[in-house]
């Protein structure tokens, strides 16, 4: 049996990085979007790609454990990518943390139990988790040690703390990268490895859907006071991926991977102020 690729979110992103890592392997495409996931694999398998589909629910642990499953009975698991997400312009406060939160913490918790020895996992963040406000060191250590069922349940994660869909998503992402912190050592017991990559502004449907919300004009402006001056495209995201799941990474887990272009240096230089201040 061939190695199992798994991508989570079939989007711009993640159909670009099952392009780049799928060649000799059997790939489990996997979004809520059954119609989209459609589309991509019969484009995929038209290509010469070994492809298996199924519809997930990322909020939903009996759904992540089936995907899981599901993944184990075509071969060993030796590469996750969650790439699954939903953006300020897309959904409301709760469904942001259902996805982008428990989602993450879900995934890392149920692809723990059926990874092959020697896998690598990458879990897509946002450069937005580093310029949302940060967390109290008690917060951090409820978010590192909270299961996923109970972290909906946290102070910081009430409607009342974040405010706004804004804040939801900048803090989800920031807890994305204590999750992996904390999983590392999880995939470390399987002899696996997990990372996070957090990208900056990229030319996706979702990034030019919140290139047109109000927030638009700081993210612009991020990209024209960065270090390269560019839109990230969904190719910049697959080559940091692909290094991490690969044998140049072998000693890197536990760490975010920041591909932004230099839009966060931007805002933390003081060359972009951030809205509000």
């Amino acid at each position: 049996m061939s190695d199992v690729l798994v991508v989570i979110g079939v989007g711009g992103m993640g159909e670009t990085i099952a392009r780049r890592l799928a060649p000799g392997r059997t790939t489990v495409l996997a979004d809520f979007n059954e119609t989209l996931l459609a589309t991509l694999a019969e484009s995929l398998t038209v290509d010469g790609f070994d492809v298996v589909t199924q519809q997930v629910d990322v909020s939903s642990r009996a759904s992540v454990r089936a995907l899981a499953q599901t993944a184990a009975t075509h071969g060993p698991v030796t590469t996750v990518v969650d790439t699954a997400g939903l953006s300020p312009a897309q959904a409301p406060i709760e469904a942001i943390l259902r996805v982008d939160l428990v989602g993450v913490a879900l995934v890392l918790e149920e692809f723990a139990e059926v990874l092959a020895p020697g896998a690598a996992g990458v879990v897509i963040s946002s450069s937005s988790g580093y310029i949302s406000p940060g967390f109290t060191p008690e917060q951090e250590q409820q978010i590192r040690t909270t299961p996923a069922d109970g972290l909906l349940a946290l102070d910081a994660f009430s409607p009342e703390a974040l405010g706004s869909p804004g804040m939801a998503y900048g803090k989800s992402k920031r807890a994305n990268r204590l999750q992996v912190q904390e999983a590392s050592a999880l995939w470390g017991a399987k002899g696996a490895r997990v990372n996070s990559v957090s990208p900056g502004v990229i030319s996706t449907a979702m990034g030019r859907q919140e290139l047109g919300t109000p927030s638009g004009a700081f993210m612009r402006a991020m990209v024209e006071n960065s270090g390269t001056g560019r839109i990230g495209t969904p190719s910049d995201i697959a080559d940091a991926v692909t290094f991490l799941v690969g044998p140049q990474a072998s000693y890197i887990t536990g760490i975010d991977l920041l591909v932004d272009g230099g839009n966060v240096a931007a805002v933390q230089t003081g060359r972009v102020p951030l809205p509000g201040r």
